[in-house]
């Protein structure tokens, strides 16, 4: 793939902050703003500016809004500022928003920060919460409150498309725990084996407890600016060389329709971001070394493989379960734990694990990562998708 596109490589993340992941619940009395200030601040001192210097926001997630921020950090002036709708999908398109700003001239360097504080409402659970109407209708009779339940579907159907077994999940879930092992800032540093796996409770059948994501509290925050500005800052440019959101209709609200023709129901539905991103980019699946897959269920893991094109539709599993996503694999996945075991902050983690391992500073290094896939979603459209190149 080859062509020109008006986004590629004209901006770069140049600054990274974070607060830790707390236990869900866990990170009061701090309130959300003091959460996602404290990252915006790291971000920026990462990134060797000062606040005055920041005139955009690209938010992802809610609790927090341009207005408070301003005032709370003295941010003097802001030209542009938008934030990415949905629910889990839009993570890895804050990027993107981002970098659309900086080159149309909508602004010079922007802010892409989402957070999660579940005090109140445990997103696990989110969907025994909505209020009913037609169309709620269908999960709330049938019993399923929370995404996992919901995803579990999913999975049950592509195991009876393509035998995909529990096998093949562990192995997500086992290469997850592995990687946050040697993670300092992953929430799981218990060692997790396959006897774990097996005897762990049954949430939703095929998932059990290990196929479902953490559920934290904290921050993320990404600095991106101009291509040509980001080369006298203080760390590496981490070049953008595509980023998208959006989705094919058939896919709509996924776990919440159930009404998709069959292949797409047993999928990830970013199979048209990924069409759209590897055409932005200028390269094919072959050219990424690694992969932050948006992973709130390992079945959806397995899903994404296929639908960014590491192998054929219905090899996810065998894939994984060969090896090829460990850190010395072919394909190394979520390499700090990802959402499994690292952290979930709405897929904002992942945006902080490719900047590191392109940066070569990352916990679990992989030699030679000079490309990064990150994926926003499976959820409700908008998915998203971000390439990252050193």
């Amino acid at each position: 793939m080859s062509g020109f596109h008006p986004l590629r490589d004209r901006t770069a993340i140049v600054g990274i902050g974070a607060t830790p992941y707390y236990r869900r619940g866990q990170s009061a009395p701090r309130t959300m703003i003091e959460l996602v200030g404290a990252a915006i601040i790291a971000a920026i001192d990462d990134a060797g500016l000062r606040i005055a210097d920041i005139d955009g926001f690209a938010f992802y997630s809610g609790g927090f809004d341009t207005g408070l921020l301003m005032e709370t950090l003295g941010i003097p002036e802001v030209t542009f500022t938008a934030s990415i709708t949905g629910a889990g999908g839009g993570s890895a398109g804050a990027v993107g928003l981002a970098a659309s700003a900086i080159v149309s001239g909508a602004a010079r360097t922007v802010i892409c920060v989402g957070g999660l504080q579940q005090i109140g409402q445990r997103f696990g659970a989110i969907t025994a919460s909505y209020a009913a109407t037609p169309e709620t209708a269908f999960f709330a009779s049938a019993g399923l409150i929370g995404p996992g339940h919901l995803f579990a579907l999913l999975a049950s159907r592509h195991m009876h498309l393509y035998g995909t077994t529990r096998e093949h999940l562990a192995a997500v879930a086992l290469n997850a725990r592995a990687n946050a092992l040697a993670t300092p800032h992953a929430t799981m540093h218990r060692p997790l084996t396959r006897e774990d796996y097996f005897a762990a409770p049954m949430i939703a059948e095929p998932h059990c407890l290990f196929d479902f994501c953490l559920e934290n509290d904290g921050a993320i925050a990404a600095v991106v600016t101009s291509a040509e500005r980001a080369r006298d800052l203080r760390h590496r440019p981490i070049h953008v060389m595509a980023g998208t959101h959006g989705g094919a209709r058939e896919w709509g609200r996924s776990l919440y329709w159930m009404n998709m023709p069959d292949e797409t129901f047993a999928s990830s539905g970013n199979a048209a971001i990924a069409r759209r991103l590897y055409a932005m980019a200028g390269i094919g699946p072959e050219d990424i070394d690694i992969a932050q897959f948006y992973d709130h269920f390992t079945s959806q893991v397995i899903m994404q493989i296929e639908d960014y094109g590491f192998c054929a539709k219905g090899e996810g599993g065998p894939f994984a379960a060969s090896g090829a996503i460990a850190v010395d694999g072919t394909l190394p996945i979520n390499t700090d734990g990802g959402q499994l075991s690292g952290g979930y902050i709405w897929g904002m983690t992942h945006i902080r694990e490719a900047v590191e391992q392109l940066r070569g500073t990352a916990a679990n290094q992989v030699a030679g990562a000079e490309v990064a896939l990150v994926t926003g979603g499976p959820s409700t459209l908008p998915v998203s998708g971000l390439i990252l190149r050193r």
